[in-house]
C-alpha cells in the first residue's frame, strides 16, 4: 500500500495508522461554535435545525477539557463563520493552556478584520483555512451569496500566510470549475501552505487539470484526479470500517459525531456530550464502530472524503496483518 503522509491538520500518516486504538490520545477534534454566517454559499448544508444557535463559552470550555483528559493534539474551531462568536479570542487562549494541543486550527470564510485575525494568531491559532472558492470579485460573489470582498480576502490570505500556516479550501460547483486552475495559481500567488481542491457534494465532479505545485494536499489530490480516483465516495474494494472514530471527534449543539463530513451531511449524532466523562463517550463511539456499516450508510458511502478512505483502509489493512501474524 502507498505510504501516507503528513498533510497538515489533514495529517492521516502510518505512524498513527498502525498504533491507533481506543486508548490512543485523542488526535483531531472540531467544535462548532455558531451556525451563524455572514456568506450563503450555495453548497453549504449547514447544521440540522435542533442544533442551531451559539454555544455558550462555559460550555466550550467543558468540551476543551473533556478533550483535554484525551490528551488532544489538534483541535479545530469552526461553524458556521467562527469569527461572528464573540468569544473566540478568549477561547483560543485557554486551548492554549492545554498542554497536549499542538495545533489549533481556525476555519473561516477570511471576512473579518485583518486586527481579528492578528489578535487570533497571538492567542495561539497556528492553522487556518481560509474558504476561496474564485480568483476574480464577480465569481467570488456567486459562491458567497454575498458581496465576498474578494480584494479584503486576498489581503487576509496573504496576511496570515507570513504569520503561520494557511491553507485555502477551494470548493468545486458549476459556477466555478471552469476556474479551477486561476483559483489555484491566484491562492498559489497569495503564498499559501496548501490548496484543498474538493466538488461540492451536490456537483462531485471535476475536469483533470496539469499544474506543478509545491503544496502536498494538491498534489495528493490532482495525483487522484490523474488516476480517476474520486474525491468523495467508496468503492466496494474498501473497508467498511470507520477508524477515524478512535481518536477524530466533532461537536455541535451538545452532541458528538463520527466526523465533520457526518454531521454536515445531516447524520445522526452517535450521542450527547455535556454531562459525561471521556470514557462514557468514547465507549459510545466504540459501540457505534461495531455496529456501523460505510458501505451501507449513504452518507460515507457517497461522501467518505479521499484522505480519509485511504487512512482507514491502511489501518484495515494493519489490523488484519497483525491478526494474521499473531495467528502464525
Amino acid at each position: 500500500m502507498d505510504q501516507l503522509r503528513n498533510i497538515g491538520f489533514y495529517t492521516l500518516s502510518d505512524a498513527r495508522a498502525t498504533s491507533v486504538s481506543w486508548y490512543s490520545d485523542l488526535y483531531r477534534c472540531e467544535l462548532l461554535l455558531t451556525d451563524r454566517c455572514n456568506f450563503r454559499c450555495s453548497y453549504c448544508r449547514g447544521v440540522r435545525p435542533e442544533l442551531r444557535g451559539d454555544i455558550s463559552f462555559d460550555n466550550a470550555k467543558f468540551v476543551l477539557d473533556t478533550w483535554g483528559r484525551g490528551n488532544v493534539h489538534n483541535i479545530r474551531f469552526s461553524g458556521g463563520e467562527p469569527t461572528l462568536w464573540k468569544h473566540l479570542v478568549k477561547l483560543v487562549s485557554y486551548a492554549r493552556t492545554i498542554s497536549s494541543i499542538e495545533h489549533i486550527a481556525l476555519s473561516t470564510n477570511g471576512s473579518a478584520s485583518i486586527s481579528l485575525y492578528d489578535a487570533l494568531i497571538s492567542a495561539g491559532v497556528n492553522d487556518f483555512s481560509v474558504s476561496f472558492d474564485a480568483c476574480c470579485a464577480s465569481t467570488a460573489d456567486k459562491m458567497a451569496g454575498v458581496n465576498a470582498r474578494f480584494d479584503h480576502l486576498c489581503n487576509v490570505i496573504e496576511y496570515i500566510s507570513k504569520k503561520t500556516y494557511c491553507s485555502v479550501g477551494v470548493v468545486i460547483d458549476q459556477q466555478n470549475s471552469h476556474e479551477v486552475l486561476e483559483v489555484i495559481n491566484c491562492a498559489s500567488s497569495l503564498g499559501v501552505s496548501d490548496i484543498r481542491i474538493i466538488p461540492s457534494a451536490q456537483y462531485n465532479q471535476m475536469v483533470p487539470i496539469q499544474v506543478e505545485t509545491r503544496h502536498p494536499i494538491l498534489k495528493y489530490r490532482l495525483s487522484n484526479l490523474s488516476k480517476k480516483i474520486p474525491f468523495r465516495g467508496l468503492s466496494y474494494l474498501d473497508t467498511c470500517c470507520c477508524h477515524l472514530v478512535k481518536d477524530d471527534m466533532a461537536v455541535v449543539g451538545g452532541k458528538h459525531y463520527p466526523c465533520i463530513i457526518y454531521l454536515r451531511e445531516q447524520g445522526e449524532a452517535i450521542g450527547k456530550f455535556y454531562g459525561k466523562s471521556l470514557e462514557e463517550i468514547r465507549n459510545e463511539r466504540r459501540n457505534w464502530f461495531f455496529s456501523h456499516n460505510t458501505h451501507k450508510s449513504s452518507i460515507c458511502r457517497s461522501n467518505c472524503l479521499d484522505v480519509c478512505r485511504d487512512y482507514n483502509n491502511k489501518v484495515d489493512f494493519y489490523v488484519k496483518s497483525c491478526s494474521i501474524a499473531s495467528h502464525g
